[in-house]
């Protein structure tokens, strides 16, 4: 057996095998080594029927012995209802609300439950219980490969299972590739030295105890030693990056402070200390030999797109070498039409009294400031009149979605990119960007200075991470005048006097925001169906039942970029006093006038994209309020949403969420190519600091990584799987 032999070849597949390791990306053997454990049982955990307590929390393994859908007595609440049966008793299990259930489990057959044991009429029964189906029962009473002799209890790992694929033929395979010795021909790519410094196991040791631990102290060792891992590798790629970018020319923008204070002078509010800070760093990065790569994050509110526009001024009243006439370029991206738009109507008055050319590319049109006709407005153009503009230096400021990154844009002199909501875009989506100046121009060489925006705050352990490529400033001000939200949660039995009061405020002539977390209402016997307000259903509640004076708007993803313009208009106008909508106000809408929101569901959201919404309504100096209904009954929930209330800012409610639900809850896993494990311990600061810290003495003695080939072999691997899109 070699490392890289195909699973198929070394072992006997049935197709429904073979159809699973594809689903599950599994097709050599050291595949099948690095899928690790999700998780680890032991004897300990497990419980017996008739040993069962109410408030027990537990783990079971029965047979289905009967089951069916059904409804409640008095609620007619659609629930399943079954009953289930080990060696030693039986026992009800009733899952409220998921009616699908009794097409899912079959009678007959095996499962693991696990939840916890409630009581209703003397009687004990399994409430809600997740289940895994099992071939046998039960699984650990046979003889096992996973017990240790002379022992009470044993640990064995439980594996990601899929269709035609289950856990102990996982074990069982990897069981075997051990013993054919393929460990001892495994390198690591981790040095003597950095291993005994944090005391982490070998790669071969570090395999052998995350798939056959014979105590949980082995797989808590060698989990540490792959986040580590993880964390050291993706450190290494950035560091790597950051030298290779910073080999690039750039354009010299020589601005001083002083000369910016007329512009910055001109905005409708005093900047804060906080904002000149960032503009004065950002000047100093222009000054430097090679590009920027700069995060800006600022909580929501706190004046990103001021900062923005300062910067683009230092730009725009900047001419290239030996073309005195002409302006350097800038190219701002964001992620949606809306925002561009009012990006588009808000650089018109940072910037009109310079007479100079903006334009705005989207997928629905384009535009430019200003029209021939009416040098105080805007007018729709052509794609390729714009496009022509763009490219002969004409427009230098241009705003626009996805559609900047377009084979057929092309700019002249594109000295500065800024990306607005840095987690929507990804590492190709910037280099495409960046290598957006015609093959003719005479710039084309030079690397433009990158500024990347987000509102979502990320804790220093997530930045330190996954945007180590990046410089990072803070915006940690609000702007002079801003009252802190109010911010209440509403049970169901506060819903009613929650109205009034929100009644009160639209009276007032202010407006209201209801965010939903779905667009339409689910089918309740659909497997998986969630039990949440809908976006469509809720608008015409309210209007029925709660606000019947009131105009409402809808406003979701699935809606064509005209209906959301619309939409958009009428509630910034004040031709609708309520718009109800999905998260897609969550980036950037602007309507200072709307001082409310609610937040139905709350529970589905992660606190720091609560946060985010909440912020939609802190656009003026009224005084905002945000209403956080949910349902839950559990402590720990509503603990969570009371951080909401507590918490300083976003940065403070992010670190809470990270605890909480972890990492790949803010940021998403996929995109950026880390396992859980590497996620979870991105909680850990110390470790990410370590890490880090060898990753750049690495590269520092040796950038290019020719003396260091497996590490060089190991982040190229990397570097395919996060492509940031």
């Amino acid at each position: 057996m070699k490392l890289n032999s195909l699973i198929q070849k070394e072992f006997r597949t049935t197709e429904a095998q073979k159809k699973a390791l594809k689903r599950l990306d599994l097709n050599t053997l050291k595949d099948l080594l690095f899928y690790f454990p999700s998780r680890y049982e032991s004897t300990e955990d497990l419980k017996e029927i008739k040993n069962l307590k109410k408030g027990d929390k537990i783990i079971i393994y029965a047979q289905v012995k009967k089951i069916k859908a059904t409804k409640a007595y008095y609620k007619k609440i659609p629930m399943t209802e079954a009953t289930l049966e080990d060696a030693s008793g039986v026992i009800k299990a009733i899952w409220f609300r998921q009616a699908y259930i009794s097409k899912m489990l079959a009678e007959g057959s095996y499962a693991k439950f696990t939840g916890t044991i409630s009581e209703r009429n003397g009687k004990l029964y399994l409430a809600n219980p997740e289940y895994q189906n099992v071939s046998s029962l039960p699984i650990i009473s046979e003889e096992t490969l996973f017990q240790e002799k002379d022992s009470d209890s044993f640990i064995f790992p439980v594996y990601s299972e899929t269709r035609g694929l289950n856990s102990k033929w996982i074990y069982h395979k990897i069981e075997k590739i051990f013993s054919e010795g393929i460990l001892d021909k495994i390198s690591d790519p981790i040095s003597k030295e950095i291993l005994k410094k944090y005391n982490l196991p070998t790669l071969k040791t570090a395999l052998i105890w995350i798939h056959t631990p014979q105590k949980k102290s082995d797989a808590q060792a060698s989990k540490k030693r792959f986040a580590f891992e993880e964390i050291f590798f993706i450190s290494l790629l950035r560091a790597k990056q950051k030298t290779e970018y910073q080999k690039n020319p750039s354009f010299k923008i020589s601005k001083t402070q002083k000369e910016l204070n007329d512009f910055i002078k001109k905005f409708p509010f005093k900047a804060t200390e906080s904002q000149l800070s960032s503009i004065k760093t950002i000047l100093e990065d222009f000054k430097k030999d090679y590009a920027m790569n700069r995060l800006l994050e600022g909580d929501v509110g706190s004046g990103k797109t001021a900062v923005a526009a300062a910067t683009i001024y230092a730009i725009t009243t900047t001419s290239p070498k030996n073309q005195p006439s002409a302006h350097l370029q800038t190219a701002y991206m964001v992620p949606t039409e809306i925002l561009a738009k009012q990006h588009f109507e808000s650089f018109i008055k940072f910037f009109e009294y310079l007479n100079i050319n903006i334009g705005l590319i989207t997928s629905s049109g384009c535009f430019k400031f200003p029209s021939k006709v009416n040098p105080t407005e805007w007018t729709k153009i052509s794609k390729a009149q714009l496009l022509k503009w763009v490219a002969n230096g004409e427009i230098p400021i241009l705003i626009g979605t996805h559609s900047l990154i377009q084979k057929s844009v092309e700019f002249k002199n594109l000295a500065y990119i800024i990306i607005d909501e840095q987690h929507k875009f990804g590492i190709l989506q910037r280099q495409k960007l960046s290598k957006k100046n015609r093959a003719n121009s005479k710039t084309k060489e030079l690397i433009p200075h990158l500024l990347s925006m987000t509102a979502t705050p990320i804790p220093r352990t997530l930045a330190l991470s996954i945007y180590g490529d990046l410089d990072l400033t803070l915006l940690d001000q609000m702007p002079h005048g801003r009252k802190p939200i109010i911010t209440e949660i509403v049970t169901p039995q506060q819903r009613d006097s929650t109205y009034e009061k929100i009644k009160e405020k639209l009276e007032e002539g202010r407006q209201l925001y209801v965010i939903c977390p779905r667009i339409e209402e689910p089918d309740p016997n659909k497997a998986g169906a969630l039990r949440v307000k809908s976006v469509t259903a809720e608008a015409q509640r309210l209007k029925t039942e709660v606000f019947p004076e009131y105009e409402i708007g809808i406003l979701h993803s699935k809606m064509k970029a005209s209906e959301k313009e619309e939409i958009m208009n009428d509630f910034s106008s004040g031709k609708t006093a309520i718009l109800v909508a999905t998260s897609v106000v969550e980036v950037g809408v602007n309507v200072e006038n709307a001082t409310m929101i609610i937040l139905e569901g709350a529970e589905r959201f992660g606190l720091a994209q609560l946060h985010q919404l909440r912020g939609r309504v802190i656009r003026s100096n009224h005084q905002a309020y945000c209403f956080v209904f949910s349902d839950t009954k559990t402590e720990k929930t509503l603990k969570r949403l009371e951080a909401l209330k507590t918490a300083k800012n976003g940065f403070e409610l992010a670190e809470f969420d990270l605890k909480l639900r972890g990492s790949g809850e803010l940021i998403g896993n996929k995109q950026w190519g880390m396992s859980d494990l590497a996620m979870e311990a991105i909680k850990n600061i110390k470790l990410v600091e370590a890490a880090q810290t060898e990753a750049k003495k690495i590269i520092e003695g040796d950038s290019e990584l020719q003396n260091h080939p497996l590490i060089l072999e190991k982040i190229s691997e990397l570097e395919k799987l996060i492509h940031l899109e």
